[in-house]
């Protein structure tokens, strides 16, 4: 399989056999559990915590491990900082095991296993590309990874049946495997989510310091840009260290752009000023396209905006609405508005049902705010 994704199929039967060992139950470890053993198959949790790893069973993740377990496959989902370590020690106790791991930076530790000596054919990196603003088993989901981008890495020395393994694991929990070398999922990674982590952040840290009237002004596009920027600072500071080379060179040349457009506003009335920020927002427009699913390339989708009441049961009401019309919601976000007691749902719909959304909302009582092309 190069770089396209295999499909699950349709049944339910699980593709992995015998026992898988998940050492890390965090988000990431605990919801593969929760999504494998939902599949019948044996998980066995293991954590150097015993409270998150007591609470991750709890939550039916998984097994505590015992002295006879012989995994198949093993996955190690802990912080960046140690991967390395328990990757080695996996191999070591477990010596007809499968190792893979989850790691959002997938060049480092592998490196440093090679600059060991540790023998590698039985390792393949992988990295989900799932997760949630919230960590730990609590925050665990048995569907986080259905319809992701699972990346699976792959060398010279990995053998066809432990890559299909890994390629099983994937798919068992509704991902799509796609195979890069480390290298080029780290550089992926790095203008994929790395640096919009950092920009997000630094955009957040502009509104510690602003005015409570500038903040009620909040809408949906700030949100947006700054969702993502209440993750864990422990956390990433490992990731972007270990990922610091591809981050920094994607940093450097937003920078560049970004001192560029600073620079044309200086004299925004300056020969050629309009045309630099003209030409920033068109090639952003540009990048956007390039994203895949309903954001992106095929545009196949467009936008009605709904007034909702902030009462009870008003938003199931719109939905069940919407589907007495054979309207079919592919996407929804939601926006409160500032000191009225109603909010905004931007609700994306197929363009053949759009008009007929409108006007059947309409005659059943529904204020459009808008309905435009996403």
């Amino acid at each position: 399989m190069s770089d396209t994704a295999r499909t699950n199929g349709n049944g339910n039967a699980p593709r992995l056999s015998g026992t898988v060992r998940i050492v890390g139950a965090g988000l990431l470890g605990a919801s593969i559990g929760h999504a494998l053993t939902a599949k019948g198959i044996d998980v066995v949790l293991a954590d150097t915590s015993p409270s998150q790893l007591r609470l991750a069973i709890d939550y039916g993740a998984g097994r505590a491990a015992r002295d006879d377990d012989a995994p198949s496959l093993i996955v190690v989902s802990v912080p960046p900082d140690v991967t390395a370590d328990v990757i080695a020690a996996e191999l070591d106790r477990f010596p007809t095991a499968v190792v893979t791991d989850v790691a959002s930076v997938k060049l480092e530790p592998f490196r440093t296993l090679t600059e060991r000596g540790v023998d590698l054919t039985r390792y393949i990196g992988s990295h989900p590309l799932a997760g949630r603003e919230r960590g730990g088993a609590i925050s665990a989901r048995a569907d986080l990874f259905i319809g992701r981008p699972w990346v699976v890495c792959r060398d010279e020395e990995t053998r066809p049946a432990d890559l299909a393994l890994v390629e099983d694991l994937a798919l068992d929990v509704g991902a799509m495997p796609i195979e890069m070398t480390p290298e080029e999922h780290d550089r992926s990674v790095a203008i994929t989510s790395h640096v919009p982590q950092v920009v997000a952040s630094l955009l957040a840290a502009r509104l510690a310091s602003a005015d409570e009237d500038a903040l009620r002004l909040a809408g949906q596009g700030v949100r947006d840009t700054t969702r993502i920027a209440s993750s864990a600072p422990e956390l990433w500071v490992q990731i972007l260290g270990a990922n610091a080379a591809p981050v920094v060179e994607v940093l450097d040349a937003l920078a560049a752009d970004l001192a560029t457009v600073s620079d044309a506003l200086r004299a925004p009335d300056a020969p050629g000023a309009r045309r630099v920020v003209a030409e920033t927002i068109r090639q952003g427009n540009d990048g956007v396209e390039r994203l895949p699913g309903k954001h992106g390339q095929n545009r196949r989708f467009e936008q009605l905006v709904v007034m909702v009441d902030d009462t009870p049961g008003q938003l199931g009401r719109l939905f069940g609405e919407l589907g007495e019309l054979g309207v079919n919601v592919e996407d929804l976000r939601l926006e409160h508005s500032p000191g009225a007691q109603f909010g905004l749902a931007e609700i994306s719909v197929a363009p053949a049902a759009l008009l007929g959304a409108v006007e059947g909302l309409q005659e059943r009582g529904w204020r459009i705010a808008g309905a435009t092309n996403e």
